[in-house]
């Protein structure tokens, strides 16, 4: 399967892994460091940076240094874009989903007369 790497597809991959998802929800109280980040989970250093890695090239989070530390940020601005397609979509879909519950009770009228 061909991986497509335009902003709202590395959002929606960088959301499917319950880590990251778990990670966003921990930013989303405010910056933490990577060690904060890293506590709930039973996974190694390099696991949980390469999904720091994912979520900063989804533009979802940023890092910066402050002494020894490095501190994570959220950045709610891509959420924001994915949002929107899917309420887009949303509503393309239950509108289709509307006029198949009509199709299908006139049928249904149909067979009952």
């Amino acid at each position: 399967m061909a991986r497509a790497d335009d902003p709202l597809s590395r959002v929606f991959q960088a959301l499917a892994d319950p880590v990251r998802r778990g990670i966003l929800e921990r930013l989303s109280t405010g910056p933490a460091t990577v060690g904060q980040l890293a506590e709930p989970f039973e996974i190694s250093a390099p696991a949980i940076s390469q999904h720091l890695k994912i979520l900063e090239a989804a533009g979802l989070i940023e890092r910066s240094t402050h002494a020894q530390w490095r501190i994570c940020s959220l950045r709610p601005e891509p959420l924001d874009e994915a949002t929107a397609w899917v309420e887009r979509n949303r509503a393309l879909w239950q509108d289709r989903f509307d006029r198949l519950d009509e199709v299908l009770a006139g049928l249904q009228r149909d067979r009952n007369q």
